[in-house]
């Protein structure tokens, strides 16, 4: 089986993780000759904006969306917190999740045997923690209308609404 990956680094901490990550995703197709993994690296995030000036280009949406996989490190920085909201880091992890229909984010917890005595569980329960939290990231306050702000000065409101569709329940 053949798969194509777009095999996006980002920031901080993600280009090294992802190289990592490469890492061992050569090492899984090495090993099995049914298996035949390839990949082209994008850049996204600050990355992009440090390039291209956007933080995810058009050009790179269509490649992304061509591939059978994605696999993304960390995007964003304190090097671009003073950005216009249009450039920051994050509208590309914002913009990939609704363009690609990315509805899902897994997060493992597991307390590891060196860091029981550092949890604020009491030890029986940190040392049998196993838990994986799937977190809806398409619906809700991340992407429903209307949202915005009105009025002026101390009575000015911001709102933003949290609507789900039933194809994302």
């Amino acid at each position: 089986m053949s798969y194509e990956i777009a095999f996006l680094p980002g920031d901080g901490i993600g280009p090294e993780v992802m190289d990592e990550a490469r890492q061992l995703l050569e090492w899984i197709d090495n090993r099995d000759p049914d298996l035949d993994l390839t990949w082209d690296e994008f850049r996204v995030g600050g990355a992009s904006l440090d390039e291209y000036d956007t933080p995810l280009r058009e050009e790179t949406l269509q490649e992304v969306q061509s591939r059978d996989a994605i696999l993304l490190g960390a995007v964003g920085g304190p090097r671009w917190d003073d950005n216009p909201v249009g450039k920051r880091p994050e509208k590309a992890l914002l913009r990939l999740r609704e363009e690609c229909g990315l509805f899902a984010n897994l997060r493992p917890v597991t307390v590891y045997p060196s860091m029981v005595d550092s949890s604020p569980l009491k030890n029986e329960l940190a040392s049998r923690t196993d838990l994986l939290i799937v977190r809806e990231l398409t619906g809700g306050i991340y992407f429903s209308e209307p949202r915005g702000d009105e009025g002026e000065g101390r009575s000015r409101e911001g709102y933003n609404t949290l609507r789900y569709g039933f194809e994302e329940i």
